[in-house]
């Protein structure tokens, strides 16, 4: 028996060129969103190789689910690094990231030419209707897993109606949450001792593996962590600097790179979470898309590999092909794509080096683990309204607004109902609940429905 598949003998250490191939073939293979890509690594790197431990594993797991962005890109980043450092972490990361993000190139580019094409438009009128049941599929997923109180599910409510109801912005309802959570759990009795007790048995239970309980935790100082910090927001604000100094600071690229740079720092809970907010923003304030292609760029986003938020780089190249500035519109949208991913991505490297050597006092601390488990209650709320508000545009083709005092809400043109759509969306419902499909061929089965009854 080989020294890999012997249970009872460690693996050897991994070569960096070795790490290479497994992460990109992670990132070709990552479909079916952040629990589907969790599991693709698990399978790769706790089951099959043993190159980190069942409990190193869900520790930098929890971790990386307290921070803003795509967890299992980040999760992709914290193992690299524990691998073979900073560059470890940087090759796992944007492996994770480059399949989805040509592929997205390529169909934001298609988009873009042949939208007004009757069979693409066929085709997305069925996407848009899978779209919604898999977004219904994700509140459910969620909410199993962040609603096991009370106090969670009230914050989960109270998101909702603020975001639904009243319009408020999302990331004040994030903070009110977190400030919720943090509080709520300062004024609770200190316990944990049945969490310690969890965590010891979970190690001893390990299989031998090269990140395992006998792996050194990673020194870290303050000169360390003032590096880090300078060096990653000296990448991130670069290309401002340069697209400024080539075609100004007052230009779709700026404002590209400025709002991409702020969902980076407030998207808890993944792309999901921060989708209605981003397209609110895009359409009705800076009028970078037209409504309902939102739901287009999301069905992209869902057929191909890697993070969902990498919707949020068709939005940069909507945005930027519609404002060229003298560019050809396909390198103007290009660029904005670019940007868009850059100024998503680079705060996700940040937070995993920055953060990763703090890791055990950050899952020690209860009143911040009260703070984000709040945080991950609201967000439950956040997809929620996702959902309706994806709900109203699919199965209405026309939606207003009503507003009376601090009340404004989406309000559907009632006679306008489609009954095609409604129906396309209880097949993808079909699909995903009873006969267990997955994403890829929901989409797939709904996009030839949706050309069937539009296409002609």
């Amino acid at each position: 028996m080989t020294q890999q598949h012997d249970l009872n003998v460690t693996p050897v250490h991994p070569s960096f060129t070795e790490t290479a191939k497994v992460w990109a073939r992670i990132g070709l293979l990552s479909f079916g969103g952040p629990a589907g890509q969790i599991a693709l690594m698990h399978r790769e790197l706790v089951e099959e190789r043993r190159w980190i431990s069942e409990s190193r594993f869900l520790h930098a797991l929890n971790f990386c689910m307290l921070l803003p962005g795509p967890e299992a890109q980040q999760l992709a980043t914290y193992i690299g690094w524990l691998l073979h450092g900073t560059r470890g972490g940087i090759v796992a990361g944007l492996l994770f990231i480059l399949p989805g993000f040509i592929v997205i190139l390529g169909l934001s580019s298609a988009y873009a030419v042949f939208h007004e094409s009757g069979w693409l438009t066929g085709l997305f009128f069925g996407l848009k209707a899978a779209v919604l049941a898999i977004v219904i599929e994700a509140v459910i997923r969620v909410g199993r897993r962040a609603l096991k109180t009370r106090f969670a599910l009230i914050v989960a409510a109270l998101a909702f109606a603020f975001l639904f109801f009243f319009d408020l912005p999302f990331p004040l309802v994030v903070l009110a949450a977190g400030i919720a959570g943090y509080v709520a759990t300062r004024l609770q009795p200190a316990t944990g001792e049945k969490a310690i007790a969890a965590a010891a048995k979970q190690a001893a239970a390990d299989r031998p593996s090269v990140i395992d309980s006998s792996f050194p935790d990673v020194a870290s100082s303050w000169k360390r962590t003032i590096q880090v910090l300078v060096l990653w927001l000296i990448l991130w604000i670069t290309p401002f600097v340069i697209i400024g100094a080539m075609l100004g600071f007052g230009t779709v690229y700026t404002a590209i790179g400025l709002f991409f740079s702020k969902m980076a720092v407030v998207t808890f809970g993944g792309a999901y979470a921060v989708l209605a907010y981003v397209a609110q923003q895009a359409v009705e304030t800076y009028h970078w898309l037209k409504p309902g292609e939102m739901l287009d760029g999301l069905a992209l986003a869902e057929t191909t590999p890697g993070p969902l938020v990498l919707v949020l780089s068709f939005v940069g190249f909507m945005a930027a092909f519609r404002a060229p500035l003298g560019l050809d519109p396909l390198v103007s949208g290009l660029l904005g794509a670019t940007l868009a991913t850059w100024v998503t991505f680079v705060p996700c490297f940040l937070w995993i080096f920055l953060g990763a050597p703090y890791v055990e006092a950050l899952r020690n601390n209860r009143a911040l683990s009260g703070a984000l488990a709040a945080i991950s209650a609201a967000v439950t709320g956040v997809i929620l309204n996702l959902a309706v508000w994806f709900g109203l545009h699919v199965v209405f083709s026309s939606v207003d607004r009503f507003v009376a005092g601090p009340v404004s809400m989406p309000l559907p043109a009632w006679q306008t109902f489609q009954l095609p759509a409604f129906g396309l969306a209880f097949l993808a419902a079909v699909l995903l609940f009873f006969f267990k499909r997955g994403v890829v061929t929901t989409l797939a089965i709904c996009a030839v429905a949706g050309w069937m009854i539009r296409g002609f």
